[in-house]
């Protein structure tokens, strides 16, 4: 009869295991497609953070080219004609009976500018400052604040979606400026934003004057890189689709700073505890809504609209739901042609 051979216990069952350990790593790593260099060691590899889609950079000294954006023009607005009509009653031949008609006023906007307009999480409904807007509009045509048809527009494209006759109207953190004017019309301001910058805590940037060497964000076709290339003309830039993009990149470090109105960068470092808005402002700036050209009737229309939300309460009841942040507010002044 043969014996069995004795196994020894204690050290040996360690031994053991130690090494089914480093089998099994070596499988695990040859199936996750992991290989080792001549020394036996793991090759060391540094992943690139992904940009978000859209983005172009100008690594020059001065950034983009200069935008002739400018208010050194005739900014004011149409006067309206009498008492608003009666809503569902619009007069005959207008802009605002073939939207009546229509059933739907369709509306340019951007559903990712917290706390102009976005959509809320866990409602689904579009919210914001700029919508409310757009619900007085709708409310004055139809009766109903909520006959709205919204169009996501970019920066780059809102005039284009007015001038196709892809949307009635724009609100859209829009500025009112010269050169837009030479493409649409504008209606009364509804608020005056002030442009500052946005950066993370602890990262020296205090004033515009600490971008110079910086990467800084900007919306495509927005006019806030202009202020930031004449003050810091050292600065370079990033230029994106959407200000949620913006955010995005600067938490993985690819930008240093964003600069926008005051508004926007509100509701991007609500997002963020550790992003703060930063320095003096940078210039003011007047929101209007955007019309395309042809339709006088519908921009008086607008204007009576807001006159009249003026003096109701209604524009400080929105500013305190939407901007109290930025401190006590109030409506800008306007002027009107005859």
């Amino acid at each position: 009869m043969t014996r069995r051979p004795r196994i020894k216990r204690g050290g040996s069952k360690r031994g053991l295991t130690v090494a089914v350990l480093a089998v099994a790593v070596t499988v695990g790593l040859g199936a996750c497609g992991v290989t080792t260099s001549e020394n036996g060691e793991p090759p060391t590899t540094t992943a690139e953070v992904p940009l978000p889609p859209n983005v172009s950079f100008d690594d020059s000294a001065r950034g983009p080219s200069p935008s002739p954006e400018s208010t050194d023009c005739d900014t004011s607005s149409l006067r309206p004609q009498g008492e608003l009509p009666t809503p569902g009653q619009m007069p005959a031949h207008s802009t605002m009976e073939q939207i009546l008609k229509r059933g739907r006023l369709v509306v340019g906007t951007d559903l990712g500018s917290n706390p102009l307009s976005f959509r809320d999480p866990l409602t689904g409904d579009v919210m914001g400052f700029d919508v409310d807007i757009a619900h007085w509009i709708s409310a004055a045509i139809f009766g109903d604040p909520n006959r709205v048809d919204y169009r996501m527009v970019s920066s780059d494209n809102r005039i284009e979606a007015l001038q196709n006759g892809t949307v009635d109207m724009v609100v859209k953190s829009m500025s009112i400026t010269c050169e837009r004017l030479a493409s649409i019309d504008f209606s009364i301001p509804y608020f005056e934003a002030s442009q500052r910058i946005l950066a993370y805590r602890h990262t020296g940037i205090e004033s515009v004057a600490d971008l110079d060497g910086k990467r800084v964000c900007v919306s495509l076709s927005s006019t806030s890189a202009n202020r930031v290339k004449e003050l810091a003309p050292k600065a370079r830039f990033a230029t994106t689709a959407s200000w949620a993009d913006c955010l995005v990149m600067m938490q993985q470090g690819q930008v240093d700073a964003i600069t926008s109105d005051t508004p926007i960068l509100a509701g991007i470092a609500a997002q963020d505890p550790w992003a703060r808005v930063v320095g003096e402002s940078l210039g003011a700036e007047n929101y209007g809504v955007g019309v395309a050209k042809g339709h006088p009737d519908f921009v008086e229309f607008i204007n009576a609209v807001l006159e009249k939300r003026r003096a109701d309460g209604s524009w400080h009841s929105s500013y305190d739901r939407w901007l109290s942040v930025l401190g006590p507010g109030s409506p800008p002044p306007y002027t009107y042609r005859d």
